[in-house]
């Protein structure tokens, strides 16, 4: 077996570990949990130019009209990315996150665009909460 055999392998047994991680945590995601997504997304670009270096720069493309199954994983592709944009996008505007260069980030690197807006994401709700806790509470107005 070659790296390229071996790869799909272990990207998806992490998949899976870090799935049942998620699903199964007692507690709220824990600080600098925006690392995460950030440190996957300068990883996985590190490998994206790679395959640029050494297959082209529209190498994806000619896999993804070579036959169905190409056009397969594209249609899943977009789904995934589209359906993680309807779930991120209320949560950025929340934070006050500008969507538009996000969306082109995206569009243009797919998943570690989107990587990266989670990073950031996660750490603007981080930031947030942390103000939250040092504001002093509110004087009470009930005089009891």
């Amino acid at each position: 077996m070659n790296l390229h055999d071996i790869l799909p392998w272990i990207a998806g047994v992490a998949f899976l570990v870090f799935a049942f991680l998620v699903a199964f945590r007692k507690s709220n995601a824990p600080k600098s949990i925006w690392l995460l997504p950030a440190s996957l997304s300068a990883v996985f670009m590190a490998f994206s130019l790679y395959a640029v270096v050494t297959e082209g720069p529209v190498g994806f493309w000619i896999e993804h009209v070579r036959n169905a199954w190409g056009n397969q994983i594209w249609f899943d592709l977009l789904l995934a990315v589209g359906i993680g944009w309807c779930l991120i996008v209320p949560q950025a505007k929340a934070v006050e996150m500008r969507l538009l260069p996000w969306l082109a980030l995206i569009v243009c690197t797919g998943c570690i665009g989107f990587l990266a807006m989670v990073a950031r994401l996660f750490y603007l709700r981080e930031r947030a909460a942390a103000r939250q806790m040092k504001k002093p509470a509110a004087p009470s107005t009930s005089g009891i």
